[in-house]
């Protein structure tokens, strides 16, 4: 079959789930057994989110073959359990740069370049490039920002473009607001009919308008929103809040969302989707009732959207482990030796978060310090894995002075270190290891059971390295290092035996954590932090 495309577009208010809409549709389209995947296109300059503050734009999500991309990428993966690259995620940065790499080239043949076509044909070139490709039978392409922006206008008039130049191979689907004013006790329409009518004034004509509400929308407001809008009744749909993101795609469903988009593209409608497994977790979700509390430590917890992808694996470990999650965020700036115990005691586990730079630092190192010397299981992840690091050191090994040279460029005990290749480049991207990268585990040890393999291959994002010069002292005084990399030898897990559960990861296994295929890491850590915490119950005779 000819590929289709669907294109996802916003109005009225940012942030309300187009993310979230596109991956709930592609979850039902996979499971009817279409091959799909999903592409962000960001208006914003700057070529990746890589260099973007947390605070600025959430989580950096890396992608398998080492691409930096925008946090809706782990949605995807996590509701279509198909991996994603660098071809899924495109900022007007790229495209710009991409044309003007082409001018400086003479591929123009001295032709003047404008945005329209030649921003709006590169911008088309990457909508089809997944496409040609022939893996996907479904591209849904999400649009970011909101209808009306500035910066979204050379994507929208290249969605004009397409729409007119695939006819029913392409669909458009925009998400709107229906506000409920309280003191009127009123649903309002015509933000969604203003918005509406700026995506026609652009060319567009929507054909599904998905309606994001807090409150049931009557039909009757329904049917009155597809006359005024030019959408068939069937085809407006509501997008209520539900109480967790995975039932999105059960919701769309009830509402057929998954039959009007293969009608209107013209393929026959056979069947159900197969959503059994899918429902399972479902499940398990509604039906656990006793729950695990983990303890979140870092620097970015006031913006909950710099852990997404950790948030999410746990949840997936605690939902299949009958669980419900109680998530603490713990701002590791705030921890210090005289206020730990308050803030860590009733935790049944302690994740160390990943992050870069010296704020917070010192926090990270009282919190494991507490965690490892009262045997709570531990899991630190890329930063917070060279953190357990350099606390041992600091505290078991005696190198009082031990550090990371991202901290303390001067430090004689240097344990986590840039290696020797990269110190002469200075390109922030440089120095990075970014994407999927093998280990080798030891198969006595903790991580190799909760695998039940030796062998993973999982992604990274990080610039510091265990350093190597040290690796007998650690192993002398009971820090095992028993993942690495079988073609560098760099360090990728390090495990302290005698405790219950503390494993400390180079790499960031929450990336690739799926509803349908949750991380055998975050698995394991939940199981140890509910083995625990019975144990508690237990002593105190509960």
């Amino acid at each position: 079959m000819e590929t289709k495309y669907i294109f996802v577009t916003g109005g009225v208010v940012s942030s309300l789930g187009k993310g979230i809409i596109s991956a709930s549709l592609a979850c039902l389209l996979k499971a009817r057994g279409f091959r799909v995947t999903i592409q962000k296109f960001d208006p914003y300059i700057n070529i990746d989110p890589g260099t973007l503050n947390p605070y600025e734009h959430g989580e950096c999500y890396v992608t398998v073959d080492g691409h930096e991309a925008d946090l809706d990428l782990g949605h995807y993966e996590r509701f279509t359990n198909v991996p994603t690259t660098r071809a899924n995620n495109v900022t007007t940065g790229r495209i710009y740069q991409s044309v003007i790499d082409k001018e400086r080239r003479g591929d123009y043949l001295g032709k003047t370049v404008q945005i329209i076509p030649h921003i709006t044909d590169e911008i088309k070139r990457n909508v089809k490039r997944l496409g040609n490709t022939g893996n996907f039978d479904f591209i849904i392409t999400e649009i970011g920002g909101t209808v009306g922006d500035i910066e979204s206008l050379p994507f929208i008039e290249s969605v004009r473009q397409l729409c007119w130049e695939l006819g029913q191979n392409g669909l458009s689907i925009h998400l709107t607001y229906v506000p409920f004013l309280k003191a009127a006790k009123e649903l309002k329409t015509k933000p969604t009919q203003h918005s509406v009518k700026q995506l026609q004034e652009v060319g567009i004509q929507p054909d599904i308008l998905v309606l994001r509400t807090e409150k049931d929308i009557p039909a009757d407001m329904r049917r009155k929103i597809a006359q005024f809008c030019n959408v068939t009744p069937d085809a407006v749909v509501q997008s209520i809040d539900c109480p967790s993101i995975y039932e999105v795609p059960l919701m769309l469903h009830h509402q057929h969302v998954d039959e009007i988009v293969l009608r209107k593209m013209g393929m026959p409608v056979e069947g159900e989707p197969h959503m059994a497994p899918w429902m399972h977790f479902i499940d398990k979700l509604h039906h656990a009732k006793e729950e695990v509390t983990i303890g979140l430590v870092g620097k970015y917890v006031e913006l909950q959207d710099a852990y997404k992808s950790i948030n999410e694996s746990l949840l997936h470990a605690a939902t299949y482990n009958d669980r419900k999650l109680n998530l603490k965020y713990i701002h590791s700036e705030k921890v210090n030796p005289e206020n730990v115990d308050s803030m860590l005691n009733d935790l049944d586990g302690v994740i160390i978060a990943p992050g870069f730079g010296q704020r917070g630092i010192e926090g990270k190192f009282v919190a494991l310090k507490w965690c490892r010397e009262h045997d709570i299981p531990t899991f630190g992840i890329c930063l917070g894995m060279q953190c357990m690091v350099i606390e041992f050191a600091r505290n078991v090994l005696g190198l009082a002075d031990a550090n990371s040279t991202e901290m303390n460029s001067t430090t004689r005990n240097n344990v986590i270190d840039l290696m020797e290749e990269q110190k002469s480049i200075s390109n922030m991207g440089g120095t990075m290891r970014l994407g999927a990268y093998d280990c080798q585990l030891l198969p006595d040890s903790r991580a190799a059971k909760a695998y039940g393999t030796t062998f993973v291959k999982e992604r990274h994002r990080h610039r510091f390295e265990f350093n190597n010069d040290y690796r007998k002292q650690f192993e002398s005084a009971g820090m095992r290092c028993v993942g690495e990399n079988p073609s560098t030898h760099l360090v990728e897990v390090v495990e302290l035996p005698d405790k219950r559960w503390w494993i400390g990861t180079q790499y960031h296994p929450e990336y690739q954590s799926t509803v349908l295929n949750p991380s055998p890491l975050f698995i394991d850590f939940i199981k140890a932090a509910i083995e625990y915490h019975n144990e508690k119950n237990a002593e105190a005779g509960y």
